[in-house]
């Protein structure tokens, strides 16, 4: 973005990323300290400096707290049912294949549920770009065990301990094939956004992990949101 357009903004008082999203339902449903938001910041940051035409790109999200993201951005987009964005991701690019990029936004839930579409549409290389917000822990239900949840974590359905070894989603996809993986936090907003324009630029499977908290959630029904001690 250039400096005279950043200049223009600023004197304007426009957020840039209000062209990308539907400004007429905010407030957002999210939790205070939730970083789902700063995600899509950076998600729409990143189709303004690609310069992407927004008509070759379909969205497609899924169920929980991320899956709202399809609500409120400018965008082509379906919110699917349980477990399944990356098959009617799927079925999107052969019902038409004119659409040149196909994104995603999971919550690490659907690893559990549904971990088989993730691992393989990388092997299958298909086109599509996927985001998977990782806040660690099943936070909206009531702090379940996940997939992707630290090892010795006191969680709601674990009380003495998780004892199984936790997923580590970018190792996991890129040995299915996956063209393109990166992983950030929230914390890293330029970062993700950079990575996200590099993945629009790729031509296959692409995967990129958010860690996101989710402090409203976690610190009431874990111990390692304070405390990382066995």
């Amino acid at each position: 973005m250039s400096d005279s357009l950043i200049t223009d903004i600023v004197n304007a008082g426009v957020n840039p990323v209000d062209q990308i999203l539907r400004t007429d339902r905010m407030p957002h449903i999210w939790c205070p300290g939730c970083c789902i938001g700063t995600t899509v910041n950076s998600f729409a940051r990143a189709l303004i400096d690609s310069k992407i035409d927004l008509g070759s790109l379909a969205l497609v999200s899924g169920i929980g707290c991320t899956g709202r993201v399809a609500g409120y951005v400018k965008l082509d987009s379906f919110h699917t049912t349980h477990g399944r964005a990356i098959p009617f991701a799927t079925g999107l690019k052969l019902a038409n294949p004119k659409l040149k990029r196909r994104c995603l936004f999971r919550r690490r839930r659907s690893l559990r549920h549904r971990g088989n579409h993730l691992i393989h549409a990388a092997r299958r290389n298909i086109d599509l770009k996927v985001i998977c917000v990782n806040n660690l822990i099943y936070a909206m239900t009531g702090g379940q065990t996940a997939p992707t949840t630290p090892g010795h974590s006191i969680t709601s359905t674990n009380p003495y301990g998780t004892f199984e070894p936790s997923f580590n989603l970018p190792h996991l996809v890129e040995a299915a094939g996956a063209v393109y993986v990166a992983r950030w936090t929230t914390f890293h907003v330029r970062q993700l956004a950079r990575s996200i324009s590099e993945a629009f630029q790729k031509k296959g499977f692409s995967f990129i992990e958010v860690i996101s908290p989710a402090p409203r959630s976690i610190s009431a029904a874990t111990s390692w949101a304070t405390d990382s001690t066995p």
